[in-house]
Parts: C-alpha cells; structure tokens; sequence
C-alpha cells in the first residue's frame, strides 16, 4: 500500500469521508500512551504541524515504541472522539524501522532552548518550531517563483565564484588551490584571486541586458565577523533585474512582490503562523494581515534624517545626513512613526554601491530601502548607474580595479537601457513571516563564524 502523508489525512476538505478506509502512514512517533490493553501514539511525518493519532492494541510492538522511533503504521482511519482532530487510526500493523533510546534521545517532552537546538541542527527539524520554519520558509520560496514566474521573468543561475566584488566591501571568502597564499594569484586554478560571491546582481544585469526582465535566487557568501542574530556566513538571495526600469518601477515590484509572499503564506500556511502566533509572537497574524493589505509610506533618507533627529525618544547610535540608517533608526520609522513598511529612497552617495545611479543633486544615489516592522530593512534595491562616464568614474574613486569589470563597463558601450533591480535576503522574509527573533532558526544549517558543523 502506498503512502498516504499525514497532512492529506488531518486536512482533508471532508475528513468524514475518510472515515472506514484503509492507509498506511509513515513517521517518527513524538508520544506513546500507553492504556492496560492499549495505546496512544501520537506520529509526525513533518508534513504538518499536527500529529495524526495510532490506537495499537500489539503489546509487542508497543513494548519498542519510544520518543523518536521511526515507524509506518497501516489501519483504518476512524472518527475521532477526541476535540483536536477528526480522525484517527486503528491500526492493524505496525512496521518500526528505527529504534530510539529514551535514556540518549536528545529532544524530549520538555521545551528546549533555540540556543540548544542549534547544537543538534541534525536533530532540530524535528521540533514543532524547526519543522513550522521550514515548511514557511518553503512556500515563501514557492510563492518567490510563483510571483516572477507569473510576471515572465526570467529565473537565471548567476555564479557562486567570482572574480569581482560587488557591494566594494571587501569581506569576501577567497577560493583558491594554493597552499601558500603568498603565491602570485596567476598561479592558482582561475589564474587571478576568486572568491564566493556576495550578490549575484550585476551577472543578473548581464542576462537582464537581453532578456529584460530576470531574477536569481540562490546562496551568498559574506566574510564578516559578526556574531548578531541578524547576519549569517552563508545566506540566500532573491535579486530581480528589470531592463527598461526606473527607481519607481523597482518600487512598485518590490512592494508588490513583498505583499504577495506574505498573502500566499497567510493563504497557505495558516496552521503553522497560528503556532508562531501563540508562542513565539503574540499579534503575528495582525502584523502580517496589516502588512498585506496595506501600501507603504515613502519617504526620502533626508526626510527620513529630519523625522529621526525629532524622535522623542534617545537612540543608541547618532543620526546625521551622511550616515547610514541603524537598525534601530530603521525599525522606529516603520515600527512607531509610520506604523507600517516605509520605503525610503535618495540615499547619500557616499553609503551606497558604487553601481547606483547617481540623481542630479550630485550628492544622492537612486537607491531605495524597504523597512518593515520587527526586521527594520528586508530589501535593498536600486536604478543602476547605466552612464558609462558616470560609471567609470565611480569605479576610479573608490580605487576598484577596472579591468575586473570590462564586462560590466562594456554593457554601458553596447546598447546599454535603463535598468532597476533589488535584493531581498530570503532569511529575513523568513524571519518576518514567522516571527522568530534569530537569524540563525531560519536557516536549516546556520554558518556563523566558527561554527561550519553539520
């Protein structure tokens, strides 16, 4: 008999209907109860939150159940008596796959620290919390390609080795063969210094350049020496790239697209936010209902710098023109001032990517940033620089190497067309979504300075 998922099971449309026929469920047991001629045993096979209730009468087989024990269980389905779910099953055979020691079993009925599970990332996803994340984490990145591929986007693979560094920052991880690094970069396997990427934004302007309109999504790397519950080693990116397109078409597609992940969860994942609601968030479901439905503010970073300087309330870090917006400055705009997503947009050139095209005050970037309630910023996008003078001379003021970018200048040379894209770090849309406070329980396996187990 074939596998029926538990989820199909709870979440029928008419669970009723179900009521008489035979299955077989697969799964790890998370309770056993055991009566004088019975037993309860409450089993998940990750599929949803909820557990889907065995009744065995084998006392043989009870005998070897335990927390943890993998099993598949095949029996009739049966109205439940019971208040928290429809159906239950009688079952006739009970197969255990894998035992598991109750003694040495590391995750058991007691609630366990988010700071303990990360030590056993291997076993975490079996908790309620790490398998309501995941299940979030991907229909948010169903609802990712659904949004672009519904608009005719097109999805592209940009690379994860690059020879050229795109946000100007430098804390990259370099790639190499070399074992002495002192060695002439000529020498190693691409004949130049390569290192892991931290966007992959201006390969996606190339196919832009072409195609119109593309997006990427995949992992990024960043070597900074940061230990906050906001950042990661290793993190995916969504970068859309859109041909044609000014800062306010950007605007509108990223507002767009924001809300729609956020209505495709509400309309898809109620059983688990509702989780998030009771424990770990109170007022999430109001917080993301709000943010669906209602359009952003929009400000500009100078009126952004007047609204901060005027706060009745002491921030931690100073707020003046010219210095980049804190996580702290970010999150009281759209947490207390706007009380909801705020786009703030014409930022100081001086803070931003040398690829932001510059707007003719000569002292701003078309850059805008979308802040939300809890995260503060969660996209970051801009009109790009398509002027090739401009460009080369932003290239030789912050001492870059021109020859690492020929291509990207070259671009600017042949038909080169105003074009607009932004990026979104897909670990804080998750962290939006569900209200988690770590950056770190969002992401199955989390590389953090020091930590690459796993």
């Amino acid at each position: 008999m074939s596998r029926t998922k538990i989820k199909e099971i709870l979440h029928a449309k008419d669970p009723s209907s179900l009521a008489g026929k035979q299955v077989s469920v697969s799964g790890w047991v998370r309770t056993v109860r055991g009566q004088k001629s019975f037993a309860f045993i409450e089993v998940n096979d990750g599929s949803t939150l909820a557990n889907l209730q065995i009744i065995s009468e084998d006392a043989e087989t009870i005998a070897q159940l335990q927390t943890g024990v993998s099993l598949t269980a095949t029996g009739m389905l049966a109205q439940s008596p019971g208040k928290n779910q429809a159906l239950e099953m009688q079952a006739k055979e009970i197969r255990v796959y894998g035992p598991c020691s109750a003694e040495k079993y590391p995750l058991q009925k007691k609630r366990h620290s988010f700071e303990y599970l990360r030590t056993i990332a291997h076993l975490r996803p079996r908790t309620n919390t790490q398998g309501a994340v995941l299940r979030i984490r991907s229909a948010l990145a169903f609802a990712t390609h659904l949004f672009f591929q519904q608009r005719g986007f097109i999805y592209v693979h940009t690379p994860v080795i690059t020879g050229s560094d795109c946000e100007g920052g430098g804390e990259m991880f370099r790639v190499t063969t070399l074992e002495n690094l002192a060695r002439d970069p000529s020498e190693d396997f691409f004949g130049k210094k390569t290192f892991l990427t931290v966007s992959g934004q201006l390969e996606a302007e190339i196919v832009a350049c072409a195609l119109s309109d593309v997006y990427t999504f995949g992992p990024t790397f960043r070597a900074e020496n940061s230990n906050t519950s906001r950042h990661l080693a290793e993190f995916w990116m969504i970068e859309p790239e859109m041909a044609f397109a000014d800062l306010k078409a950007d605007m509108e597609c990223a507002q767009d697209y924001l809300q729609f992940c956020i209505r495709y969860v509400l309309e898809n994942c109620m059983e688990d936010l509702q989780f998030f609601d009771k424990f770990v968030e109170n007022g999430l479901l109001e917080r993301l209902r709000h943010v669906a439905e209602s359009p952003f503010a929009a400000i500009t970073y100078t009126e952004a710098v007047d609204i901060l300087k005027k706060a009745p309330k002491k921030f931690e870090f100073p707020v003046s023109w010219g210095l980049d917006l804190q996580s702290e400055h970010e999150r009281y705009l759209s947490e207390e001032h706007c009380k909801k997503p705020v786009i703030v947009t014409d930022y100081p050139a001086g803070i931003k990517a040398f690829y932001m095209r510059a707007n003719e005050d000569g002292k701003t970037v078309a850059a805008m940033d979308i802040l939300v309630p809890k995260i503060g910023e969660i996209i970051g996008g801009s009109q790009r620089e398509e002027r090739l003078d401009i460009l080369e001379a932003k290239i030789a003021a912050l001492g870059l190497n021109r020859e690492d970018y020929w291509w990207y200048l070259e671009l600017r040379e042949f038909g080169s067309v105003p074009h607009a894209g932004f990026g979104l770090g897909f670990e804080r849309l998750v962290l939006f979504a569900t209200g988690m406070e770590n950056i770190r329980d969002v992401i199955p396996f989390p590389r953090t300075p020091g930590h690459a187990d796993f």
